[in-house]
């Protein structure tokens, strides 16, 4: 177990010391193949349950220690309590990592902690909002602010739920057909030819186009959008929702403001044989006169927390403070302030996130409604499980497959 423990060590090292994505992490690390599944396992396991494991040590040691040991102490502590491996081989290998890494003198250290962690019951903490905020390892703002929205008991069945599945989206063929002759495990959703899998392997076929992922909801949020000639996906990287709506728009304009997420979206449209996307490095912040009226439609998918996939992307948690959705906010604004005016008359304008937090999502529709009397509220519909607030959709994680998005429908009714 040391080989796996050591490798991951070097993916987790990348993630809390680099402040790298954890996908790319696994990526760029040359980790032993056989033990590959166990050590990914292994990563995610503990970055969704940092919040959890950093209790844990802040109630065993008396003092924090540095990130390598605690990087180390927390491999060892998942891969006990939810892996189920022995106490003696979790020690054993975490000592020996600690050798390994040149910190020897603190292998005492780790052994006695882990061995206290082992025979200790830790209590979670007795106000309610702290304990479901260690408990879930979600961050504790957004738990007060779910709790206020919701009330606690709805948080806790949002934060507990999970998602054990992968969509699958097929566009040029039969994805019925060919999951059946490939003996998947799968079943269909509400929206043709996209389909529900366990334990789906990406092959060759992924980069022939055959097939594409694509998360549930954003499926949902991609159907709520009504068919048109000309649209403007304005936050569209890395192309999935571009790809989805071609199907259904003449034209689809997709823009990012970086030039390396621009270039995300023509492999993604390349891929998928999509010819009628035009894909731009653009700042939706800058606006542009010439495009006044200029689109049937603009789907704003705003930059936001991303707490509504933490269980795909569990590295989300690590960097989301109050004071950056607080920044993330003022951005939403910023950006539909600017590209309302690119909708034409009698034409829609969609604002979505996958996030949980009212404060990126209704919050933020109110306050444009609010300020923008061009525009009036449309009630949108999905055949996804869904909440229904002033028309606007929420997909929750605990309703709609472990994962949770934003999608508001609005008309312009006049200049």
């Amino acid at each position: 177990m040391i080989n796996a423990f050591y490798d991951a060590y070097r993916i987790l090292y990348k993630v809390y010391g680099e402040k790298s994505f954890i996908k790319q992490a696994i990526t760029d690390t040359d980790i032993e193949e056989k033990n590959r599944a166990f050590t990914v396992k292994l990563c995610y396991g503990v970055l969704d349950k940092d919040g959890e494991l950093s209790y844990c040590i802040k109630y065993i040691a008396k003092k924090t220690p540095k990130l390598p040991v605690r990087i180390i102490l927390k491999t060892a502590m998942y891969a006990y309590k939810y892996l189920g491996k022995k106490p003696y081989a979790v020690s054993d290998s975490a000592v020996e990592l600690v050798k390994k890494m040149g910190k020897g003198g603190m292998s005492g250290f780790v052994n006695a902690f882990l061995r206290k962690y082992f025979s200790s019951e830790i209590p979670l903490p007795d106000n309610l909002i702290e304990r479901l905020s260690v408990k879930y390892s979600f961050p504790l703002f957004a738990v007060e602010e779910l709790a206020a929205y919701y009330g606690a008991e709805r948080t806790e069945r949002i934060l507990a739920a999970e998602n054990a599945r992968t969509t699958l989206c097929f566009y040029n063929s039969d994805g019925e057909k060919y999951l059946t002759e490939l003996g998947a495990d799968f079943v269909k959703t509400p929206f043709y030819n996209v389909f529900s899998l366990k334990n789906f392997v990406r092959n060759s076929d992924y980069d022939k186009g055959v097939y594409t992922f694509q998360a549930l909801p954003s499926v949902a949020i991609c159907e709520a959008v009504e068919r048109c000639d000309r649209l403007l996906d304005c936050c569209a990287a890395p192309g999935g929702k571009s790809v989805r709506l071609s199907f259904k728009c003449r034209e689809v304009v997709s823009w990012d403001i970086h030039p390396h997420r621009t270039e995300l979206i023509k492999s993604y449209k390349t891929r998928m044989g999509r010819n009628n996307i035009s894909a731009e490095t653009c700042d939706a912040k800058v606006y542009k006169p010439e495009l006044h009226c200029a689109f049937d439609a603009v789907l704003c998918d705003a930059p936001c927390s991303g707490l509504g996939v933490v269980n795909d992307n569990p590295d989300i948690k690590l960097g989301v403070t109050y004071e950056s959705v607080s920044g993330l906010c003022a951005e939403q604004a910023a950006i539909l302030g600017t590209v309302f005016d690119y909708v034409k008359v009698g034409g829609f304008l969609y604002y979505s996130t996958c996030s949980l937090l009212p404060r990126e999502n209704s919050a933020r529709i109110k306050e444009f409604l609010d300020t923008h009397p061009q525009f009036r509220m449309c009630e949108a519909d999905s055949p996804l499980p869904h909440d229904l607030s002033d028309g606007a959709l929420s997909f929750l994680p605990d309703i709609s497959g472990g994962l949770g998005f934003y999608v508001a429908k609005m008309q312009r009714i006049k200049e």
